[in-house]
């Protein structure tokens, strides 16, 4: 039987995920292609070692991580609610609507509420930020249908 935990043996490299990596080859004059000493593209570990880019850091996880943590505490309330709380969650509310199927409904609104949230907070808090720093950087920004 195959074990999918462990894909036949190929190449003792690959396994070891010690692959050489080599250059393309040649250029037409002969010589290995070499790296320009000047860099072509953004310095991207100056960019994050910015102030302007450890405040959008520290703004976004200001938003995500307390909504996340608060989101999961919610969930869980209900998961736990639900296995060991069987007769408040059982309790009608009205016709054969019960407090259970109140609150699992509840997790679909909060889900859509902490996704609006997060969309109205980026585009009013992060997006002009990420664009100042892009314009910084030089990087060229499409817009967005």
């Amino acid at each position: 039987m195959y074990d999918v935990a462990r894909p036949a043996p190929g190449n003792a490299l690959e396994e070891t995920s010690r692959i050489p990596v080599l250059p393309a080859g040649p250029d037409p004059a002969g010589d290995l292609p070499r790296r320009s000493a000047t860099p072509s593209g953004p310095d991207y570990t100056a960019i994050q070692a910015s102030p302007e880019f450890v405040s959008l850091r520290r703004r976004f996880r200001g938003f995500v991580f307390p909504l996340s943590f608060a989101f999961f505490a919610w969930y869980m309330t209900y998961v736990l609610l639900a296995a060991y709380a069987h007769e408040f969650m059982s309790r009608k509310v009205f016709g054969q609507v019960n407090v259970a199927i109140l609150l699992g409904l509840g997790q679909f609104a909060s889900t859509a509420l902490i996704t609006w949230l997060y969309l109205h907070y980026a585009r009013r808090r992060l997006d002009p930020q990420v664009a100042e720093l892009r314009a910084r950087a030089g990087l060229v920004e499409e817009k967005r249908r």
